[in-house]
């Protein structure tokens, strides 16, 4: 059943009813007054409803759910996931990605080519969707991101026409950067031909071989070998070049440095087709979380100096960072319970994102409608994923959110498979409490 009334819930600063018709929104409209049933729909928007509204006797039947004063916030989009399936199903199936993405806000996700075998074939493609179809019928959506190149080797292009009609919606070469500047150029014009985007990790990696964390005074007091946070705004400003040049867009991932923000922002002034993205880890820690040589911090891009963290925190709001994601990259125990130059890179990150990206609203660095930007629209627009903004006819994708609500992130609160997380046993604020997607109850 995916036709319902919604009543008592909090958009912005206004109780509202909401009407879901056929997995769509019907009407928004004033609670508590003396019925849950809507009154007469005016007729503009009766015109622009998508579906014949029902009858009033119709309507008396429907489902009411009571949203008790919670907010009701659109579906998130996490544009970079790794759910490790196929070959790696030990660290996260696609069925624990999922469902760790419904609990934690996200109505779509989409899922990195780095699996065993390479998503490089149509083959691989199918079998994410059909596993998360046969899992999550009704969602969260799986969006394959499919390799750059074949087994992501940085040689050979992969056949981006053939991923794009088995599914794919974007291509990445994941956490091996393309040095050929030349397949880079092919990539991000075969890419654009299919409608879809290239989204890069940028990392020089001749000066990144063997880096264990961010190079500093205090990689070299741990004695770990550092990776110079100048070795990715190499690679962005190659990129952003090459955006320019081809007129086509690419996006980058999981920003990490100052300076590769002041040249993305350069770029945006000067109109070139550049987006990117960062993580929740880079906005609340720097690399003192590796002082100990916890594992848990161990992740690439390193986590950088505070005056990084800083940077990146002033670009949410000045449109230099254009989306948020969680770079969800599940282990388990047993490969992150090693030495730290033995440790896998990685934050699962798909359960706390949401909380903590709530932290900072209620820090003020950031407004709700911000945070809805960076993790709904704008991912929205650049991936061409629909979302709801809570208007006649968009899908009726949408959480009830306690803002107040505080818990402890823990392994038994996370429903990943993956409890490799820097920020476990950290009293988080804000709780996901119900969940609908294309009007069907999911959580």
């Amino acid at each position: 059943m995916n036709s319902f009334i919604l009543k008592n819930a909090r958009l912005g600063s206004r109780e509202l009813n909401i009407l879901v018709l056929d997995g769509k929104i019907a009407h928004v409209y004033p609670a508590g007054a003396g019925s849950d049933l809507p009154g007469e729909i005016p007729a503009d928007i009766r015109e622009a409803m998508p579906f014949d509204i029902p009858s009033t006797d119709e309507l008396a039947g429907l489902p009411v759910e009571d949203a008790g004063g919670l907010k009701a916030m659109p579906s998130l989009i996490d544009a970079h996931v790794h759910l490790r399936e196929p070959g790696q199903e030990w660290k996260e199936t696609i069925a624990t990605g999922l469902k760790a993405a419904v609990h934690g806000g996200f109505g779509s996700v989409m899922c990195m080519a780095n699996t065993d075998p390479v998503n490089d074939n149509a083959a691989v493609t199918r079998l994410m969707l059909e596993q998360a179809r046969q899992h999550f019928p009704h969602g969260p959506r799986l969006y394959p991101v499919g390799a750059l190149t074949k087994n992501l080797e940085g040689k050979e292009l992969a056949p981006m026409a053939e991923l794009a009609a088995a599914g794919c919606i974007a291509f990445s070469n994941d956490g091996r950067p393309v040095t050929n500047t030349e397949i880079m150029r092919r990539a991000m014009e075969y890419a654009n031909d299919q409608d879809c985007i290239v989204l890069d990790h940028c990392e020089d990696e001749y000066l990144a071989n063997k880096a264990q964390m961010n190079e500093s005074a205090l990689s070299g007091k741990l004695g770990l070998k550092g990776q110079p946070a100048i070795g990715e705004t190499i690679q962005v400003t190659r990129d952003i070049l090459l955006a320019e040049y081809l007129k086509v867009p690419v996006h980058i991932q999981h920003v990490s440095h100052r300076r590769s923000i002041d040249a993305i922002s350069n770029a945006k002034q000067l109109h070139v087709p550049v987006t990117c993205e960062t993580c929740p880890h880079y906005l609340f820690l720097s690399e003192e979380a590796v002082r100990g040589y916890d594992t848990a911090a161990k992740v690439n891009p390193p986590l950088r100096g505070q005056e990084d963290v800083e940077s990146l925190r002033n670009a949410l709001t000045t449109g230099a960072i254009d989306i948020l994601v969680t770079d969800h990259a599940p282990h388990s125990a047993q490969e992150k319970e090693v030495e730290f130059d033995q440790a896998p890179n990685g934050i699962s990150g798909l359960d706390s994102a949401l909380s903590l990206t709530w932290e900072l609203v209620r820090q003020g660095v950031i407004t709700e409608i911000d945070m809805l930007k960076l993790w709904c629209y704008n991912p929205g627009r650049i991936f061409g994923i629909p979302v709801n903004t809570f208007r006649c006819g968009d899908p009726a994708d949408f959480f009830l959110f306690d803002p107040e609500e505080r818990w402890k992130l823990t392994p038994e609160t996370m429903h990943s498979k993956g409890k490799n997380s820097p920020f476990i046993g950290r009293q988080l604020v804000g709780k996901v409490k119900a969940h609908w997607i294309g009007g069907y109850k999911v959580v």
